[in-house]
C-alpha cells in the first residue's frame, strides 16, 4: 500500500484523538480499508458494517470514529485501489523506451484485468459503485480518478515535446481518454469478454490517432 492517500487524511480528521495519535489513526483506518477489500473480493459491496468490524477485528464504534458511513468507506476503498494500481503501472512502465510506448502500456494495462476470470468481484464492485459514489462525492471522486489522467497527460506532453504525437490539448485529451477507458472497463466488467483482446487494441488505435499519432496501416 502506498503512503497515506487523501482518504486516509480524511479518516484521521474524523477522530478526536488526531492530535495525539495521527499515525495510529491512519494505520487503523488502513486496516479497516484492507478488511473491506477482503470482503469485497468475496461478496462485493453487500457486506454489513457488523461483518466489517468482525473482519477488521475492531468494535463497531471504532469504525464510525474513522468513517462517518459505509459510503465513506467505499470511497476510501476505491481511492486506495486506484492509487495503488496507478503506482504499479507507473513503475512497470518506467523502463519503456519512449512516451508513446508508455501511453500504450497505460491504456492496455488499465484493461488487462478484464482478460482473465480472476478479480471479477472487484471489477464489478468498481463498476457498480463508481457512478453511484460520484453522485454522492463528486469532488472526491474526481480526485480519485485524477492519478490516471495525470499519468496519461504527462506522457502526452512528453510525446508532443519529442514530436511523436500531436495532441490538441494534453490535459483535455487525457481526460477524454481516461473516461473512454473507464467506459470500456465498466462495460466489460459485466458483458461477455470473448473479444476483449481485439477491443483493447482498437481502443489504443483510436486513442493514438486522436492524440495525433500515425494512423494504423
Amino acid at each position: 500500500m502506498t503512503a497515506p492517500p487523501g482518504w486516509a487524511d480524511r479518516a484521521a480528521d474524523q477522530s478526536q484523538s488526531v492530535r495525539r495519535s495521527r499515525a495510529r489513526t491512519i494505520e487503523q483506518a488502513q486496516a479497516i480499508v484492507a478488511a473491506a477489500q477482503r470482503l469485497i473480493e468475496v461478496k462485493g459491496a453487500a457486506f454489513t458494517t457488523q461483518e466489517l468490524s468482525k473482519e477488521a477485528g475492531i468494535a463497531l464504534q471504532t469504525f464510525y470514529r474513522h468513517f462517518p458511513s459505509k459510503d465513506h468507506l467505499l470511497l476510501a476503498v476505491l481511492e486506495d485501489v486506484i492509487a495503488d494500481r496507478m503506482a504499479e503501472m507507473a513503475a512497470a512502465a518506467a523502463e519503456l523506451p519512449d512516451p508513446v510506448a508508455r501511453l500504450r502500456f497505460y491504456i492496455l494495462a488499465a484493461l488487462r484485468s478484464l482478460r482473465t476470470d480472476e478479480g471479477g468481484s472487484a471489477r464489478q464492485f468498481i463498476t457498480a459503485e463508481h457512478w453511484r459514489l460520484y453522485q454522492i462525492f463528486p469532488e472526491e471522486m474526481a480526485q480519485v480518478n485524477q492519478p490516471f489522467a495525470e499519468l496519461v497527460e504527462r506522457e502526452l506532453r512528453a510525446a508532443a515535446d519529442a514530436g511523436l504525437l500531436h495532441p490538441n490539448d494534453p490535459a483535455a485529451d487525457a481526460w477524454l481518454a481516461v473516461n473512454l477507458v473507464m467506459s470500456v472497463y465498466h462495460h466489460f466488467a459485466y458483458a461477455p469478454r470473448e473479444n476483449i483482446e481485439a477491443v483493447t487494441e482498437k481502443l489504443w488505435s483510436f486513442c493514438s490517432t486522436a492524440f495525433g499519432g500515425r494512423p494504423p496501416e
